[in-house]
């Protein structure tokens, strides 16, 4: 099996990367499905903290709703295990990332689809093959229950919570994105 990592990482420069990673993962046992979607689980809930959903709402001007850092974590997931790992150890570091700085210099009324930090696809790709590999509706879920699992459907962030509007608060926790992301009247 190609582990989770791999697979996140084979499927950059992919034209429809959750398409790639679902078609591979259909071509699994489903076992080997099940594996992937913990996995992606435990990487995603390694991210969803209240800092890191901070640094997503002033990256993208407050417009972070909890569904918007729900597709906010699978886009740090698809930046790879390195980058990834820095990230969730400091969030305030996503202020190095490419994609990032692009956007700072972009007024956000010209981002396009594209350009959006989310992946929202990526959340639903071990369902989808597991339904193809199966041909269960849904069964993933019943045989992540089965393993003592749930497929969450929602952000529970961890640490410290705060108001995100709060400027000198953010300022002193995202030092590094508040000057990127500088709030605009």
């Amino acid at each position: 099996m190609t582990s989770f990592w791999e697979l996140i990482e084979e499927s950059a420069g992919q034209a429809d990367r959750a398409g790639w990673i679902e078609r591979r993962l259909a071509a699994q046992t489903p076992a080997e499905i099940l594996e992937f979607d913990i996995a992606f689980t435990a990487a995603r809930r390694r991210a969803e903290t209240w800092t890191m959903w901070a640094a997503g709402y002033r990256i993208m001007s407050g417009l972070c709703s909890a569904d918007g850092f729900w597709y906010f974590l699978p886009w740090l997931v698809g930046l790879g295990r390195g980058r990834f790992d820095r990230l969730v150890a400091d969030p305030d570091a996503l202020a190095d990332v490419p994609q990032v700085r692009r956007l700072a210099a972009l007024r956000m009324d010209r981002w396009t689809d594209d350009d959006w930090p989310e992946w929202e696809a990526l959340n639903y790709v071990s369902r989808q093959a597991y339904d193809t590999a199966t041909g269960e509706n849904e069964g993933i879920i019943d045989a992540l229950r089965a393993l003592h699992h749930e497929y969450p459907e929602d952000p529970a962030p961890t640490g410290d919570e705060w108001d995100f509007d709060d400027e000198a608060e953010t300022g002193r926790r995202l030092p590094r994105l508040s000057a990127l992301f500088p709030t605009r009247p």
